[in-house]
């Protein structure tokens, strides 16, 4: 058995953290099975607005502590966004005064009813789980949302220090500000607890790739800044090869060697455990204890890479359907890790190879893309929605318009307003409404932050879309264009979902899905990505995925996608303009 450092002399709380599919959800449940094994009593809690922890505990959650029947000792939680925003409006809208106005207490609950009101309200949530003494349990574990989501939550108690101080006006973006100042003490008491060592570990997880270790070298960074500096470095899903004369094998494991060798020095300082690369998902409690005890007897389904190959088409076929046309928006969307800014950049250098100029971009603050293409293609532009850049932009904008009449006073009073931490929310929105824009005239394909993040981001398209629709009905019925219309238009925009064949991500990616479809945004079609079925391995270990692979395609092309469209693994993280034109067809 692998005994992880982080269990050795465990915490009270554990708090887990990284990009997206890494396998913060795995570790944290092993976690938590491992410690009830040791008769403890814990509490495990999602803070994901997409969170698969139902599923990987085979238990329906609530947003209230639910025993897991199977593992005693053991309960579970999720913390559903839209029922702590409500809760947390009710606890604002108590802080007005007794006499206000039907219409003040209108403003406000329309001031409060955001995508960035929800974020708030889970962080809220969450810190009220920190801020009770729950003597039931023993240990409280977090298994949290992707790293740009969990660092914007965690960032809010010293953005609001900052918007409180001196703000006495009333109302913001964020609601009364009486509302707010008395979240002040229990923000801060969360954050000293989050750093507090011999209350709190902070595991950062990642996978043995460039990526995923860079990110958690930022999120580290990151952490550090807000002085919580008690971390851990879990990296999962270390693999080695059997067979030295299998290429994709020995590529992997070469791979993992260089990208750990090369790690950033803050990482390569922590204290550090790995886990290894298991032949099957970690769904059940059976496959979540074998995490930490290797060759314990879980079977993998049986079958070669032979008998698993499924009869997907190419991502060259996509490629080559989307450039039949001579514009439109290309949104590619699925969970974190799941491999989205490969496809993206795929299918926006298949696009400039048959001809077509592209505007390829990122909505996600890890903002991954200039790694991936890593060179210049004539009739290609690369960038990013910066959300510092574009913040900056929105205030200088509105300080130019609303501000040209007022005096210094109240210029002041209106950037200190501006300065509030929902400003960025709305200056990223009018850059991704741009974007969207562009597509009129050219291709733009966006690679789009992890799932929860993403969602926000729609949800504010559709609150745009509300408002303008009720303003301009009578003034020019049907001539408004919103954001939200042009990606319903099936003409105008193609939606892909990208997912690995394993049971958690095409699970959420069908869960997304219906998100969509509730939003009347239909996807065009998913992109099974890093399938070991098409790879050619005779790994032993490699060779035991890609019949659990075949059940979890099969799924999508018959129940899930209108299309369905396949992606080898590769050996190696696929980099450079010529590996894309190879992916895309193209080479």
């Amino acid at each position: 058995m692998i005994e992880p450092k982080m269990l050795t002399e465990p915490t009270r709380y554990l708090f887990f953290t990284g990009k997206g599919g890494v396998g913060k959800t795995s570790l944290s449940c092993a976690s938590a099975i491992t410690l009830c094994d040791r008769d403890k009593r814990v509490l495990l809690v999602s803070t994901d607005p997409a969170s698969n922890l139902d599923e990987m505990l085979a238990t329906p959650l609530r947003d209230t502590p639910t025993e897991v029947s199977s593992v005693p000792g053991l309960h579970a939680m999720n913390i559903n966004p839209e029922a702590a925003a409500d809760g947390y409006r009710e606890r604002v809208l108590a802080q007005m005064a007794a006499d206000a106005s039907d219409d003040e207490r209108s403003t406000v609950r329309e001031q409060l009813s955001g995508a960035c009101t929800t974020e708030i309200a889970a962080f809220d949530a969450f810190v009220g789980l920190l801020a009770e003494d729950m003597p039931e349990f023993d240990h409280i574990i977090f298994d949290t949302a992707p790293t740009g989501h969990t660092l914007r939550l965690l960032s809010l108690p010293k953005a609001w220090t900052g918007f409180l101080e001196g703000n006495d006006r009333g109302a913001s973006c964020l609601g009364p500000h009486s509302g707010l100042k008395m979240q002040e003490v229990r923000f801060r008491a969360a954050l000293a607890c989050l750093g507090d060592q011999t209350r709190t570990t902070i595991v950062l997880v990642a996978r043995p790739d460039g990526s995923a270790l860079r990110e958690a070298a930022r999120t580290s960074a990151e952490l550090s800044a807000l002085g919580l500096r008690n971390q851990l470095l879990a990296v999962n899903g270390r693999f080695h090869a059997t067979k030295i004369d299998d290429p994709i094998a020995v590529g992997i494991e070469q791979a993992q060697d260089s990208a750990l060798s090369t790690m950033p020095v803050a990482l390569s300082t922590l204290p550090r455990d790995e886990f290894p690369m298991l032949p099957f998902d970690m769904v059940g409690l059976d496959a979540l204890r074998a995490l930490f005890m290797p060759g314990s007897p879980v079977v993998a389904a049986s079958g070669s890479v032979e008998e698993a190959k499924v009869g997907l088409p190419p991502l060259a076929t996509l490629v080559d359907e989307i450039a039949k046309g001579e514009k439109g928006l290309v949104m590619v969307m699925g969970k974190g890790g799941v491999g989205k800014t490969t496809v993206a950049a795929a299918i926006a250098v298949g696009l400039v190879e048959r001809g077509h100029a592209v505007h390829l971009t990122t909505t996600d603050p890890a903002a991954h893309l200039s790694f991936v293409v890593e060179g210049a293609m004539r009739g290609l532009t690369v960038d990013r929605i910066d959300p510092v850049a574009e913040t900056k932009r929105y205030i200088d904008k509105v300080m130019a318009s609303r501000g040209r009449d007022l005096d210094e006073e109240g210029k002041a009073l209106l950037r200190e307003d501006l300065e509030s931490p929902c400003t960025e929310e709305v200056a990223v929105f009018h850059a991704f409404s741009r974007i969207v824009a562009e597509a009129r005239d050219a291709f733009v394909v966006i690679d789009t932050a992890p799932t929860g993040h993403t969602l926000l981001l729609l949800d504010a398209t559709g609150a745009y879309h509300r408002q303008m629709t009720r303003q301009m009905e009578t003034v020019v019925p049907g001539r408004i264009v919103t954001p939200l219309m042009r990606l319903q238009d099936p003409d105008y925009t193609r939606v892909i979902l990208v997912s690995l064949p394993e049971t958690t991500p095409v699970s959420e990616a069908a869960m997304l899905q219906e998100d969509l479809r509730r939003a009347k945004i239909e996807p065009y079609g998913w992109v099974v990505n890093r399938t070991m079925s098409a790879s050619g391995t005779t790994d032993p270990l490699l060779q035991s995925r890609p019949a659990g692979e075949r059940v979890q395609i099969d799924r999508i092309k018959h129940q899930l996608a209108e299309r369905a469209y396949i992606l080898p693994f590769q050996a190696v993280p696929p980099v450079g303009i010529e590996v894309l034109r190879r992916l895309s067809g193209k080479g």
